[in-house]
């Protein structure tokens, strides 16, 4: 494998990280899966300044490094990306796990009583700080999140975000109709809060705004309507919503847009579909719908715990490679049942498998890092381990649990210990995360 370099490699206040490493080039169904990834069976990654200077095979890198540099070694373990979560509601963290129901009857008895506490901001600072420590955990250093309809739980999700220095994609929910009194605002509030709050945070550091209407039900047209002025005032910004979860709520959808033909063509109509627009779900797509989100570069969120848990349904990857459109991987906590990457992958195999089809561990690899990079329009900074780009990495850690380290004596290959990673692995096979070159996350 090639060793990869930039100009400012080997200044003496330079760290370096030793272990096997692993990141992808690119999407193996565009290149195929030998081109897709780069490995290095005894890597070294150097960073400096919070940017990584040099990724290569630790004999070549060893020899040019500045004597004082100082050397991090990881045994039996594996360098990676910080895993890239395209949706996930911080605010359901306190009802992960909530019993035996599906998608429209889950919101009404679980999810709208436990987002109406987020009224308080204590409250809101407490979940926003136990969500990222969870995320973080699970070797998570980037998301694209839900708030609730007050504007204090995406200040406190800020707060908590800048006190790390995360890379992270937050916004108001916009929810106007069809959700009781203490969780609805109005067009014109929704659109006032929201700007205040774009105005306060968005390019901050390393955060984004996203305009989050919650999904289509929930708001009005003239709502929408203002979700796509902002969008237009703010170039810049995010859309982040769901789409075609649950074959309910789509005929739901026809009912209240009776003038728009689908679902997808009532975000069509406000103008809300874009480069930085990231619909969660997509399950229930037909040829056209993808065609359109193709060509207006839209992405699409994978959520196959959620998906699975409330019986919404099998995402077809198949049909949105076919149609080229930007897939990333999303937990989807609290109807996804963990914060792991590799757990949530774990359940993507399986949706595949349900469906005929395979998912190869590269491009699972892909879909949890620079995958989810490039649906959030960032796969210049994240996802991936490309010198100039920000040291965001997780180490995993072969040997998390005796079953783990027994299984990975059997393997022959970087292909079979991904497999076992994202199969047996969850948040103890994160041995660490790391933000910027700084560790934020040590498993003790």
């Amino acid at each position: 494998m090639t060793t990869t370099y930039s100009d400012s490699l080997f200044h003496p206040h330079a760290h370096a990280y030793r272990a096997a490493i692993i990141h992808t080039l690119d999407d193996p169904a565009r290149v195929g899966i030998d081109a897709s990834y780069q490995y290095f069976e005894d890597g070294l990654l150097i960073v400096e300044n919070g940017l990584i200077t040099a990724v290569g095979p630790a004999e070549t890198l060893l020899a040019t490094l500045a004597a004082e540099t100082p050397i991090t070694t990881f045994k039996n373990a594996l360098i990676t990306p910080g895993f890239v979560d395209t949706h996930i509601h911080y605010p359901q963290t306190g009802m992960i796990a909530s019993y035996g129901e599906q998608l429209l009857d889950w919101l009404n008895n679980y999810t709208f009583p436990e987002e109406d506490k987020f009224a308080d901001k204590d409250y809101a600072d407490n979940v926003a700080e136990i969500f990222l420590t969870e995320l973080l955990r699970n070797g998570t250093t980037s998301a694209l999140v839900f708030g609730t309809v007050h504007p204090q739980s995406v200040d406190a999700f800020f707060e908590a975000a800048e006190s790390r220095n995360l890379r992270m994609i937050a916004g108001k929910v916009m929810m106007d109709r069809n959700a009781p009194d203490t969780l609805t605002d109005t067009p014109e509030s929704s659109y006032h809060d929201s700007k205040a709050l774009i105005e306060r945070w968005h390019g901050k550091g390393r955060l984004h705004y996203a305009v989050t209407p919650r999904f289509a039900p929930t708001s009005s047209g003239q709502q929408l309507t203002l979700a796509g002025k902002l969008l237009s005032e703010y170039p810049q910004l995010y859309m982040h919503t769901h789409l075609s979860e649950n074959r309910q709520e789509i005929e739901w959808v026809k009912a209240l847009f009776p003038n728009q033909s689908g679902y997808l063509d009532v975000y069509d109509h406000f103008n809300l579909l874009g480069e930085r627009s990231v619909f969660a779900h997509g399950v229930h797509l037909c040829d056209d719908e993808c065609k359109r989100l193709a060509e207006s570069d839209s992405a699409l969120a994978f959520c196959p715990t959620s998906n699975l848990f409330l019986g919404s349904g099998l995402f077809d990857l198949a049909k949105a490679e076919q149609h080229n459109i930007k897939v990333g991987l999303g937990t989807d906590v609290g109807a996804g049942t963990s914060f792991s990457m590799l757990q949530t992958l774990n359940e993507a195999y399986k949706v595949m498998q349900l469906q005929g089809k395979k998912l190869n561990p590269f491009k699972s690899l892909y879909l949890a890092t620079l995958g989810g990079a490039r649906a959030l329009k960032l796969e210049d900074k994240i996802g991936t381990l490309q010198p100039g780009t920000e040291a965001d990495f997780a180490v995993l850690d072969y040997h998390a649990t005796p079953l783990m380290a027994y299984r990975m004596q059997q393997t022959t290959s970087i292909e079979e210990r991904l497999f076992v990673l994202m199969t047996l692995g969850d948040d103890r096979a994160i041995k660490a995360t790391y933000v910027m070159g700084e560790a934020v996350h040590t498993r003790g």
